[in-house]
């Protein structure tokens, strides 16, 4: 709301962008229970909704330039926050993990088969197959990132508000006049289907869902036919 804000850069803590949505830790348990978070019905649905795909909407929308500043892993959830932003400025190093998630943009993100590839497979991506891709804007490496990232806002601010919020617009009608919020719309009801129906693929005793896990594994070789290389 500060007018004096031309530009919003957003990264996450401690090394890493996002490792994705709180399965369950104590802490989101409580805060949950707190808050008299529903656990079924059509309350259930109005309350997902609006942390996963309305607030989401509304990042996408943001009336000023945003801009994810990526670092170590970028998992799901955090692949929609990174998505949800105007540009992706990633390390060297971080790794991004796309598939069916409740903002289901990775087919605007990174083209139809590419996602097709993707989601089929749950492997991590590195920052340069991710630019490759389309998704991800430029790279740095990990030293440099906070501060060419921040330069870039710098230069971005130079700019005039107006003409920040109208280019921001314009593209935006553009991409929604090839379907982009409705596609977010149609996707989130599949991905509550999904949900609804146990297909995530929970890892049973860990707070972490079968696409991650198939991506962890790959890293470490244990996928069958595969190699920490392949």
């Amino acid at each position: 709301a500060d007018p004096a804000v031309r530009v919003i850069v957003l990264r996450g803590s401690g090394g890493n962008f996002s490792s994705g949505h709180d399965l369950g830790t104590p802490e989101s348990l409580e805060a949950r229970a707190l808050a008299g978070v529903p656990d079924s019905g059509i309350e259930f649905y109005e309350n997902f909704r609006r942390y996963n795909l309305d607030l989401t909407l509304r990042w996408r929308n943001i009336t000023k330039p945003t801009i994810a500043m990526v670092e170590g892993f970028c998992i799901y959830g955090g692949w929609m926050i990174a998505a949800s932003m105007d540009l992706v400025f990633a390390a060297s190093d971080a790794k991004f993990l796309a598939g069916l998630l409740e903002y289901f943009s990775v087919p605007f993100d990174v083209g139809i088969r590419k996602a097709k590839e993707l989601c089929f497979e749950s492997r991590f991506i590195t920052a340069e197959e991710g630019k490759e891709a389309g998704f991800v804007s430029r790279i740095y490496p990990p030293e440099d990132l906070e501060r060419e990232t921040l330069n870039y806002a710098r230069r971005c601010a130079e700019n005039t508000t107006a003409a920040l919020r109208m280019s921001k617009l314009a593209i935006n009608k553009i991409q929604d006049g090839q379907g982009y919020s409705n596609a977010m719309e149609g996707a989130f009801a599949d991905y509550v289907i999904m949900m609804q129906s146990r297909g995530t693929g929970r890892v049973e005793g860990m707070r972490r869902l079968g696409g991650v896990d198939l991506a962890v594994k790959g890293t470490r070789g244990e996928r069958a036919g595969q190699t920490p290389n392949s």
